[in-house]
């Protein structure tokens, strides 16, 4: 199964896998499952690592090459993720939220994450 981790699990993953839930350890353990992350999830944590944020201290280049090196495959964003949004209903704020949705419904792959608000969304978004 293809898998897109959004933002905080692929931290969560790289950093301080503790804090990954044992469902999620089992999904990303599975040499099943193809396990994707967003360019949008590196510009986010890029823009709030520039912002000071300390809950996003890791360097974006270094966790790229990480997740590659671990067998990641990244997922780029073309403008047809970047219009899938407007169809999204307002059940959440934030944009590379939404757009990791976007990309997972456009592309038929599971958004997988620890966020409750996030998952209220139809398709294919899967809560750990």
């Amino acid at each position: 199964m293809k898998l897109l981790l959004d933002t905080q699990l692929l931290l969560w993953a790289a950093g301080q896998p503790e804090r990954l839930s044992a469902a999620a350890r089992k999904l990303l353990d599975d040499p099943h499952n193809e396990l994707l992350f967003s360019a949008a999830s590196l510009w986010e944590i890029a823009l709030k690592k520039g912002l000071g944020r300390e809950d996003f201290r890791v360097e974006p280049r270094l966790l790229r090459r990480g997740l590659l090196d671990n067998g990641y495959v990244e997922l780029p964003i073309t403008s047809r993720h970047a219009v899938s949004i407007d169809g999204l209903p307002p059940l959440h704020k934030d944009p590379f939220d939404r757009l990791l949705l976007a990309q997972a419904l456009s592309e038929g792959i599971t958004l997988v994450t620890a966020d409750a608000q996030l998952a209220q969304y139809p398709g294919p978004v899967r809560q750990v």
